[in-house]
């Protein structure tokens, strides 16, 4: 199910639906064929709390890039302890992070961004491809005001890159809303957004804010380019 006409009928499914619905929906639909990929930042840890209530039929992975702060593990375990599940974790393949670090050094990817992307591509890229296999329906936890890259999406798409269907159900979300929910819920969340990490990915490619600046400012904040990774390229 990818054409046109079926992305546009299973918009038309999911509009008016909250995110919990509409999760539960899409695993009742693509029974067995729907995972949802976290990398445990907020908007994550709230689609993981939303699986866990509503009990919508889905899996749930992250990447482990090798790279990423004590802080995020840490978080990966009390989540799975709260809401008494596994997450199923993927790693890169050995020989390609040999392959990379032989290549370019343990940090490279400082040096130009096509070494940035082939880590990237190595650590996280290949290994969602990994991930994907055999599934129908992909979710993220992507908003639409985190980048202008992301603002243009919809909250069921195709993905060409992966060739699957695409669902978003925090697309329209506002940081506010988001963070309101979070307490409300009382949902366990990285200790470094309190440092002001937004947007936490591998520890050396990842810094605090400062006042006023965007929320991606924080990623590979020493290029001057798209705040993207190659997991959600359009």
């Amino acid at each position: 199910m990818h054409t046109q006409i079926d992305i546009h009928s299973l918009q038309e499914q999911v509009r008016g639906l909250s995110p919990a619905d509409a999760l539960v929906l899409l695993g009742d639909l693509f029974p067995g064929k729907v995972t949802f990929s976290t990398s445990l930042g907020q908007e994550d840890q709230v689609i993981t709390q939303m699986i866990a209530q509503s009990k919508a039929q889905m899996s749930i992975f992250s990447l482990d890039t090798g790279r990423l702060f004590s802080e995020t593990l840490d978080l990966l375990a009390r989540t799975e302890s709260k809401y008494k599940l596994r997450i199923k974790v993927l790693y890169p393949e050995r020989p390609s992070v040999e392959n990379l670090v032989a290549n370019v050094g343990i940090n490279g990817f400082y040096e130009s961004v096509e070494n940035r992307k082939m880590c990237c591509y190595v650590r996280k890229v290949e290994p969602l491809k990994r991930a994907l296999k055999g599934q129908q329906v992909w979710v993220t936890g992507l908003r639409a005001e985190q980048s202008a890259n992301r603002a243009g999406m919809e909250k069921i798409e195709w993905d060409e890159a992966n060739q699957i269907i695409k669902f978003n159900p925090l697309l329209d979300w506002s940081y506010d809303e988001m963070i309101a929910y979070i307490q409300n819920h009382q949902i366990p969340y990285n200790p470094l957004h309190d440092k002001g990490f937004v947007s936490i990915g591998c520890a050396p490619c990842t810094r605090a804010i400062l006042p006023g600046e965007d929320a991606r400012a924080g990623r590979w904040w020493w290029e001057d380019s798209k705040k993207e990774c190659g997991l959600h390229a359009k």
